[in-house]
């Protein structure tokens, strides 16, 4: 960090304080706080660039001898940027300009301090320090460069220079290549100098030009508070300079020439084409044969033309393999030593002049017929088709392809390409395809196309092949199943359903032949050649007994072959059942407000045929009863709601009313029963049994009703026993532990709490039992097992702390064990009565459980010597903490 310039000098702006020398009056002063404090008089402060807008950099700080108030104040050279602001009253200076190090480095500031009459002014200078904020700047690129392709592996082409502005690491700059490809250059990191790579070459043949990607990079440094890289690229642009080092190359190898019969002397074959390898300064060539044409062509030394010198009669080969040299011609007109060498293949090529023939045993032929069974085996030569195809052209005009145009692929040819001829083989590709009851003859066109002729020639043959049938087809059913319903009053030998199946086979393997079979068709024949079914002579359908009946049919061919088919009958019920009543007079007791009911059955199968509508047919009076027409319920009229209604409409002492009830069914035609009624009407009374009374009175025509409402009740007694249990158990085991004899102090509480006595009847108000609010109980520790008595059950509810509930005395009588419980706030255990001899009912307390102690004393033998001792201590703690209280 670089130290600051201050150059103070004072200016006294009060004329007064020099005329009156006589009073002292001092002007203010900064303070001098040192280079790394952030307050005083700016003296030796640096600023980094990066520092953001905004932020308090600095605080002026001073002050006046007098004490007086100072006034802070800032200010620029003339012209200069005001990069900073002050605070007059704080001294707090704020960055107001962005700082840029490259641009200006240091900043001139005249601080000032004012008492109101003296004021300070020192001028300072303000470093502004350098941040990692500059890129690489590139001084030569982008740049083209030429190389000769000659260039030495190793050697220097260029040197890339880039500049950075920042100062320390971030100003120094390291060199990189970017390419995606290999490339055959590389740089120096430090130096920038641009090689060719040890090894590598340059070949102007194969890349005229190369474009490298230049990449610098800084140092790093802080900026923004963070380590930063900055980095940049620039393109360089190397061009190959092409020299004379590469042989002249043929265009467009490999060569072919033809020379046909018609041919004749001097005609062109063929013009070959070579250029000088150095394409950037080519040199001119010069065509010569070096073998191979057996004296029969010639060539253009310059235009590289070859001609035929004979007739192609007089050729004696068929296929020339001549070897053409170009060599270079240097400027001076001489032949170089450089050359290059290609192959010509020149063909003697016959005329087209003959399409393909198809022939058969006795010469050509354009049809060829056969017959055979149909679905042969797949891969199966046609043997009975003799087919011969030959073309009497030679070489290419030779070659064509056969090609087989038919329905489907059930077929195909072999061999697919010929040249001049072969034996024409079909083979069976597609069995299934070649069905008889789809096909009873196949037409194919055989078609023999040339391949590589202009003229394209063609031949065609038709085949005919005529197909004969074999049982192949198992007679189907037009559905996979039938549905038949018949009305179970039909005689024997009815009608059900006709089944049909049909057989696409010819003649005899086509006749379908029926039988069924399975565990319903006992009931049924069928027609063996029609399908019909119909029922058994003796047979009887009753809906009632069996309604529903299936079984299979079978269809077969001559030969065995079948499918099958699954019948569902239907037996239509008849109405031919009349409702019944279980009696034919019906006693029942009606109690005002529950209804009675009565019910018929119908035995026929189905609806409407068993269902039953209910009426009242005769009543005296027949103002009195409803009837529900569906269920049956019997209810008195909503307006008699009371024995005293009922009697004013009868005169009749006991109540009793029969009734004459119709029972109808929906059938058609519909069949009805009645029944007498009688009816006995009570009003239902509060039985001693409470609610539950009532409620078995409701349901004594109910018996499940009942069962369910007992079995419910012991449930839950079950599930309360269980739960209680499991307390109570867990409740023992957290506490099995020998406690002392304890004394307990019971505090005073502003209310009692009155807990009911669960042994006394509901209608009697329960006692109070309250204990004084001084009195001490003592009482026993009863939490641990061994002076648990598994038989004794405590009694609830528990007595509040002040109060306790004594057990009941011995002249009140036991409660029976069938009463009804009395209820609480929470869910108790169940009341016992105590018994002589068992543990009292214990009241839990803050620190442990204790229990009341009974009047009857414990006998003293049962307590030990431990719990006396504990006894002892504890009562004496509690004299000595009731003696410490009281003073």
């Amino acid at each position: 960090m670089i130290n600051a310039v201050v150059c103070p000098y004072v200016k006294v702006l009060s004329d007064e304080a020099l005329s009156n020398k006589a009073f002292a009056d001092f002007g203010p002063y900064f303070y001098d706080n040192g280079p790394y404090s952030d307050n005083g008089n700016l003296a030796l402060f640096s600023l980094s660039e990066d520092t953001p807008v905004g932020t308090t950099v600095y605080a002026l700080n001073g002050t006046d001898p007098e004490g007086q108030k100072v006034r802070y104040g800032l200010t620029f050279d003339p012209g200069s940027r005001e990069y900073f602001s002050v605070d007059h009253h704080t001294g707090n200076i704020t960055l107001v300009e962005k700082l840029d190090r490259e641009k200006q480095d240091s900043i001139e500031v005249m601080v000032s301090i004012s008492d109101g009459r003296n004021q300070v002014v020192e001028k300072v200078t303000v470093f502004v320090m350098d941040a990692n904020d500059e890129r690489p700047e590139f001084q030569n690129m982008p740049s083209i460069v030429d190389v000769l392709e000659t260039a030495v592996s190793g050697s220097s082409i260029y040197q890339v220079r880039a500049v950075d502005r920042d100062t320390g690491s971030g100003g120094s700059v390291t060199y990189y290549l970017q390419s995606t490809q290999p490339s055959p250059f590389a740089i120096d990191r430090h130096s920038g100098v641009l090689r060719i790579k040890p090894g590598a070459t340059l070949d102007y043949e194969k890349s005229k030009t190369h474009f490298i990607t230049a990449l610098a990079k800084d140092g790093g440094g802080n900026f923004n508070g963070r380590e930063q890289v900055m980095s940049s690229t620039a393109s360089l642009t190397i061009n190959v300079i092409d020299v004379q080092d590469t042989p002249p190359g043929f265009i467009g190898t490999p060569y072919f020439g033809y020379v046909y019969e018609i041919s004749e002397p001097g005609s062109e074959i063929y013009t070959v084409v070579a250029k000088d390898g150095d394409v950037g300064d080519p040199n001119p060539v010069l065509y010569s044969f070096e073998s191979g044409t057996d004296g029969v062509f010639g060539i253009n030394k310059t235009s590289g033309c070859i001609t035929l010198l004979t007739y192609p009669i007089q050729l004696k080969r068929e296929v020339f393999n001549i070897k053409v040299k170009a060599t270079e011609v240097g400027p001076d007109g001489n032949l170089l030593e450089s050359y290059g060498i290609t192959t010509l293949v020149v063909r003697v090529i016959d005329l087209n002049n003959h399409p393909p023939t198809f022939y058969g045993e006795s010469g050509p032929q354009n049809v060829f017929e056969l017959t055979m069974y149909e679905h042969p085996p797949e891969g199966e030569i046609l043997r009975g088709l003799k087919i011969t195809v030959n073309d009497s052209d030679q070489g290419a005009n030779a070659k064509f392809n056969l090609r087989l145009i038919g329905p489907g692929r059930m077929l195909r040819v072999v061999p697919q390409t010929v040249l001049n001829e072969a034996q024409v083989t079909v083979l069976v590709e597609d069995s299934t395809s070649m069905d008889y009851e789809k096909y009873q003859f196949l037409t194919y066109k055989l078609l023999a196309v040339e391949i590589d002729t202009p003229e394209r020639f063609s031949a065609t043959a038709d085949i005919i092949i005529h197909l004969m049938d074999t049982n192949d087809n198992a007679p189907k059913f037009t559905s996979d199943y039938y549905i038949a319903r018949i009305p179970e009053n039909s005689p024997g030998g009815s009608n059900v359903v006709s089944v049909t199946a049909t057989d696409p086979d010819s003649g005899l393997w086509g006749e379908v032949k029926y039988s069924i079979y399975g565990s319903g068709a006992d009931l049924f024949l069928i027609q063996p050649a029609s399908g019909i079914i119909y029922t058994q002579p003796w047979a009887s359908l009753d809906a009632e007994v069996r309604s529903k009946y299936n079984f299979y049919v079978k269809a077969e061919d001559t030969e065995g072959k079948y499918s099958l088919a699954e019948v569902f009958v239907t037996v239509l019920d008849l109405n031919d059942h009349p409702p019944e009543f279980n009696e034919n007079f019906l006693e029942k007791t009606m109690i005002i407000g529950a209804p009675v009911k009565i019910e018929a059955v119908d035995d026929d199968a189905e609806e409407p045929n068993n269902i039953i509508e209910y009426s009242i047919m005769k009543a005296d009076p027949d103002n009195i009863f409803d009837i529900n027409s569906t269920s049956g319920e019997i209810k008195l009229k909503s307006y008699i709601k009371s024995m005293d209604i009922v009697q004013n409409i009868t005169r009749q002492k006991d109540c009793t009313w029969s009734l004459v009830v119709q029972a109808r069914d929906r059938g058609e035609p519909s069949f009805t029963t009645t029944t007498i009624v009688k009816i006995d009407i009570t009003e239902a009374t509060q039985l001693r049994g409470g609610a539950f009374a009532s409620f078995l009175m409701q349901s004594r025509d109910k018996p499940l009703h009942i069962l369910g409402m007992i079995a419910g009740v012991i449930s839950l007694m079950v599930v309360v026993t269980v739960f209680i249990s499991t307390v109570m158990f867990m409740r023992n085991k957290k506490s099995n532990r020998v406690l002392p004899h304890r004394r307990i102090k019971r505090r005073p509480q502003n209310k009692a709490w009155a807990v009911p006595n669960p042994f006394k009847r509901p209608d009697n108000p329960g006692e109070k039992f309250v204990v004084e609010e001084q009195q001490e109980v003592e009482v026993e520790n009863v939490n641990y097992n061994n002076n648990v008595i598994p038989s004794a059950v405590g009694s609830w509810p528990p007595a509040s702390p002040s109060h306790w509930v004594p057990a009941p005395p011995s002249h009140w009588p036991s409660p029976p064990h069938s009463a009804p419980l009395p209820s609480a706030p929470v869910p108790p255990p169940l009341p016992t009565y105590v018994r002589p001899g068992d543990r009292p009912w214990a009241v839990p307390s803050v620190s442990a459980g204790v229990a009341i102690k009974p009047k009857k004393r414990i006998d003293k033998s049962r307590e030990n010597s431990v719990n006396t001792a504990l006894v002892s201590e504890l009562k004496m703690r509690l004299e000595q903490k009731r003696l410490l209280n009281r003073y």
